[in-house]
C-alpha cells in the first residue's frame, strides 16, 4: 500500500523540527533591521531636502531681497508710502485716529491724508459703479495687490475681487473701478491694497454699501459718454470755481482733468435716458478729488487745491 505518510525517509529527516530560538529572534531582528533602514532613509532624504532648500534660497535670493522696506514705508510715520480712497466726498477717518485736516491743501506732511479712512457708497442697484483711487507717495514705482473681502463688489477691470497693478509710478494715481454685482441693503466690505513683495505690508479702506432711494435702469460705466451739468468748489474754502453742461466720456477721458471723467462713473438714469422733455430722472453725487487727479500736473493757480465737484447727469449715455 502507497500513501503520503509511507517513506523510505525518515519523518525526523524529512520534516526537520524547527529549533524555537530562531521563531523567537526573526521578527525582532527584521523589525530592528527595517527600523535602521527607516532613519538611514530619513537621515538621507532630510539631507537631500535642506540641500535642495539651500539651493533654492540661493538661487532666489536677489528676488526676495529686491524690496528694500525704506523705499515702501515712511521711516517716520511708518506708513507704508500709498493710499487708497473712494473718490465720493464721503470718507472719514478709519478708526478714528485722526482728524480730517481743516485745510487738505496746506499739508505739510508727504501724504494727502493724515491715515487710512473709511467711505460710504450710495448705490442706485446692481450693477452700480464706483471709482477707487490709489495714490504712490514715494519715490519709487510700486507693485500692489488689491482684493476685496466681503463679497458683492469686484473690479470693473476683469470682474474679479482681486486685481494686480504693477508700476505705479512714483507720485501718480491710478483710478479703478468698482462694480456692484448683486443688490444689497446694507454691506460693508474691506478693500486691502498690498505690496506684491512684502503682503504684510497694507493698506486698508473700509466701505459701507447702501441702497438708496430710488433704483434707476442704467448705470454710468467705464467709457460712456454722457452729458453732466458740474459744479467745481474749492474743497478747503468752498468758493465756487464754475459751473456748466458738458459731454464727458466717463473713466480715462483726456479732453479733461483726469478726475472729471472718473467722477462720472456711478451716475444713474432711468430707460429714457434723459431724451424725454421736461423728465429728470437722472441722479447725481459730489466727488471729491487731490491734486494729483485735478490740476497738480499743471502751471495752474489751482495745481495745489483740492477740488470738490457736483454732478448731474442730463442725458446719456448716448452710445
Amino acid at each position: 500500500m502507497t500513501g503520503p505518510w509511507i517513506s523510505d525517509t525518515a519523518e525526523e529527516i524529512e520534516h526537520p523540527t524547527v529549533p524555537l530560538g530562531i521563531n523567537r529572534m526573526a521578527i525582532p531582528r527584521a523589525a530592528i533591521l527595517l527600523s535602521l533602514s527607516m532613519i538611514a532613509l530619513i537621515f538621507i532624504s532630510t539631507l537631500v531636502v535642506g540641500y535642495s532648500a539651500w539651493k533654492f534660497l540661493d538661487m532666489n535670493q536677489d528676488a526676495f531681497d529686491a524690496t528694500d522696506r525704506s523705499l515702501i514705508q515712511d521711516p517716520e510715520s511708518e506708513r507704508w508710502y500709498w493710499e487708497a480712497i473712494l473718490l465720493y466726498d464721503t470718507c472719514d477717518p478709519r478708526q478714528d485716529d485722526w482728524s480730517w485736516p481743516e485745510a487738505l491743501s496746506e499739508q505739510d506732511d508727504l501724504f494727502l491724508l493724515p491715515g487710512e479712512v473709511r467711505c460710504d457708497w450710495e448705490h442706485q442697484g446692481a450693477g452700480d459703479r464706483a471709482s477707487l483711487a490709489i495714490h504712490n507717495r514715494g519715490s519709487q514705482p510700486l507693485d500692489l495687490v488689491l482684493e476685496i473681502i466681503g463679497g458683492s463688489i469686484v473690479f470693473g477691470e476683469g470682474g474679479e475681487p482681486d486685481l494686480t497693478i504693477t508700476d505705479l509710478e512714483a507720485n501718480d494715481s491710478v483710478v479703478l473701478e468698482l462694480e456692484l454685482v448683486e443688490e444689497v441693503t446694507e454691506h460693508n466690505v474691506q478693500i486691502i491694497v498690498s505690496h506684491l513683495q512684502v503682503m504684510e505690508a497694507q493698506v486698508i479702506l473700509d466701505l459701507t454699501v447702501y441702497a438708496g432711494a430710488q433704483p434707476r435702469d442704467i448705470h454710468v460705466e467705464d467709457g460712456d459718454q454722457i452729458e453732466v451739468h458740474y459744479k467745481v468748489w474749492d474743497a478747503d474754502t468752498d468758493e465756487q470755481l464754475d459751473e456748466g453742461d458738458l459731454l464727458v466720456t466717463a473713466g480715462d477721458d483726456p479732453a479733461w482733468i483726469e478726475g472729471f471723467g472718473w467722477s462720472a462713473i456711478g451716475l444713474d438714469i432711468d430707460s429714457d435716458r434723459g431724451l424725454l422733455p421736461g423728465i429728470n430722472s437722472g441722479t447725481s453725487h459730489v466727488t471729491l478729488l487731490p491734486p494729483s487727479l485735478a490740476y497738480g500736473n499743471s502751471d495752474s493757480e489751482l495745481k495745489d487745491r483740492w477740488l470738490r465737484f457736483e454732478l448731474e447727469i442730463n442725458r446719456g449715455p448716448l452710445t
